[in-house]
């Protein structure tokens, strides 16, 4: 068997044998010897010594790619797990920063949902404030109106019951602007004939337009008059568009309005264009762009010490697009201005406007009404009195309590059947309304604890109208009272 053996004057040309195996040594040794010199390059060296160990520099020489390719593959892999550990690291830092990120977002929807309820208790808390004396005004000249027999006088206080109701509508769309902004405010229509809006609101503004000498002038031609609409902000939208006509027409002038049906593809609906025309002190072309941007006025307005906020051509355009329609302007300094708005309305029912129908029902309701008792919550005096007023011309008896506690008290007091329905104010010291009636809803007796309850407040929005049947209301009637929803809730209940 043959080994080999590692040299220490390496040659060209090696035998090794065993040790044992002195034959072919012998053999080897004579071959070589008789081999001529030139066949040979390099030094003969014969060992017959032990076998000794291989050192690591001899390893090295022999297996030198083996090594580097062990080697290759080594750094290949701390490599890769460098790289996979920095990436880890890169992952972990992302998610790090995401969870911060998403930690600010929640503490910034936390505050904007804080700013947001803060504003609209703000803005339900105006609302009340000034719908409450607003209630007294329009009550008392309700009231007042039947007592007067002078025209002269009788036409004076039904222009103080038109302004009261235009102011009435103004304020609804100056505290709903958040609401516009935010998207929660809601679209309510209702039946409405096209003229009487538009003559409402003319006779709101003739007294200013008689006062500067303008001609105001007013043509309607419109075959479906009956329309479910939001007639307030329709009245909203026309009543700033003639008020700034009249404000920016100099003495002498002559303001426009315009209504007329255009063609509509859509069944069952009206397409209809109002136009307000002015021939005032105009807008220049550089202003035209920005005239639907808050708190922006033309120079020449200011200049000229004409008041304004520069808000009602805002609220106009976002109350344009909430009824799903459009606004055009013209405009021209020194010529007058010209707004197109274009709306659609749903045609309303025929059942809905005829008159003998209409008085039939309405006599029928009011027979129904007739002797019905209703218990009052109420802690404004003149509020208190305005319903009374009203409740007792329907036919109905009625009786006051101050606060929501009283009203509890009262209903446990008097046997079942006392009283048929419960009107119920909100905002009441000692008991508020909501509080009173979830405390009548779980009364131990269930014929009293199901009575009707149905909120008459000055909280007028979307919101507590869904607050209050979230109480367990049964209906929300908003002050200033409209007497004939106040009817039709009524007769809902108890017809």
């Amino acid at each position: 068997m043959l080994h080999a053996v590692f040299l220490s004057k390496p040659g060209d040309v090696a035998f090794a044998v065993n040790r044992k195996d002195t034959v072919l040594l012998s053999v080897l040794n004579k071959t070589l010897r008789a081999m001529p010199p030139n066949a040979m390059t390099g030094n003969l060296s014969m060992y017959d010594k032990p076998l000794h160990g291989i050192t690591l520099k001899d390893f090295i020489k022999q297996n030198i790619l083996l090594l580097v390719s062990v080697l290759v593959l080594i750094i290949g892999v701390m490599l890769t797990l460098l790289y996979k550990e920095r990436k880890a690291a890169r992952e972990t830092a992302s998610l790090n920063e995401r969870l911060q990120e998403s930690q600010q977002l929640k503490q910034a929807l936390q505050k904007a949902e804080s700013a947001s309820e803060a504003k609209t208790n703000f803005l339900s808390n105006m609302s009340h404030d000034i719908r409450t004396p607003m209630n007294a005004l329009m009550g008392y000249t309700m009231m007042l109106k039947p007592k007067i027999k002078d025209e002269q006088l009788l036409g004076y206080v039904e222009k103080m019951e038109q302004s009261g109701n235009l102011l009435l509508s103004i304020i609804n769309n100056v505290l709903d602007m958040a609401h516009i902004e935010s998207g929660k405010m809601e679209v309510n229509e209702g039946y409405n004939v096209v003229s009487d809006d538009f003559k409402e609101i003319l006779g709101v503004f003739g007294v200013e337009a008689k006062r500067k000498n303008i001609s105001l002038q007013y043509n309607v031609q419109v075959e479906h008059k009956h329309i479910m609409c939001d007639a307030t902000k329709i009245k909203e939208i026309v009543s700033n568009l003639i008020s700034n006509a009249i404000k920016y027409t100099p003495e002498g002038g002559t303001v426009q309005l315009n209504v007329r049906e255009l063609p509509c593809s859509r069944p069952g609906y009206v397409r209809i264009q109002t136009e307000v025309a002015d021939n005032g002190i105009g807008m220049s072309k550089e202003y035209l762009p920005m005239i639907f941007d808050a708190f922006t006025r033309e120079r020449n307005t200011t200049v000229g010490k004409i008041s304004g906020t520069g808000l009602g051509m805002p609220i106009v355009k976002k109350l344009v697009e909430m009824l799903g329609g459009t606004i055009e302007v013209e405009s021209e300094l020194g010529k007058g201005s010209r707004f197109i708005v274009t709306l659609e309305h749903r045609i309303a029912d025929e059942a809905l406007y005829k008159p003998q129908e209409q008085e039939a029902e309405s006599a029928q309701g009011l027979a129904l009404l007739k002797g019905r008792r209703i218990l009052l919550a109420e802690d404004n005096d003149l509020n208190a009195e305005i319903a009374l007023f009203l409740l007792q011309n329907m036919g109905l008896a009625a009786e006051r309590v101050e606060n929501g506690a009283e009203c509890v008290s009262r209903l446990e007091q008097q046997p079942r059947g006392t009283y048929d329905l419960i009107l119920m104010d909100v905002q009441m010291p000692q008991m508020d309304g909501y509080t009173a009636t979830q405390t009548i809803r779980a009364l131990d007796d269930k014929e009293k604890a199901a009575i009707p309850i149905v909120a008459m407040t000055a909280n007028a929005f979307a919101e507590d109208r869904k607050r209050a049947m979230a109480a367990g209301m049964n209906g929300h009637i908003a002050k200033p009272i409209d007497v004939k929803k106040l009817e039709q809730a009524l007769l809902k209940l108890l017809g």
